[in-house]
């Protein structure tokens, strides 16, 4: 017997971090490590692989951000080199590390939806 699930958008199962075919089950086991089931839907997780996208993608949005609002900020106070090296590097570690997860959850998600036949198990 199969069960039809109603699919959230990428963007809000990879916000939640859920499960790109349930929205509800949890999508990782720890920080970056993808689980191996959903516990809600049984949904295989373990052939879903964002590889390095998620971190190309942030490196380029942070950068077209970040680096503007530095420049900004530079041409505005007069901090000495070694204090801007610091708060932007903590900046953008921060923001890197605190988008990661959304962003790979997100990753993810587009697969499924873009990929649903190839990540389904065949006897579900």
């Amino acid at each position: 017997m199969s069960t039809y699930y109603t699919s959230p958008s990428p963007l809000t199962a990879g916000l939640r971090c859920a499960c790109p075919r349930c929205g509800r089950g949890k999508l990782f086991d720890g920080y970056l490590t993808v689980n191996e089931r959903c516990s809600v839907c049984n949904l295989n997780l373990a052939r879903q692989d964002s590889g390095d996208g998620p971190a190309v993608f942030l490196i380029f949005i942070l950068g077209f951000l970040v680096v503007p609002v530095a420049l900004w900020v530079s041409m505005s106070v007069d901090w000495p080199l070694w204090l801007h090296a610091v708060v932007w590097s903590i900046v953008v570690l921060g923001l890197a590390l605190g988008m990661l997860r959304p962003a790979k959850a997100y990753v993810v998600a587009l697969q499924y939806r873009h990929r649903r036949n190839e990540l389904e198990d065949p006897d579900e």
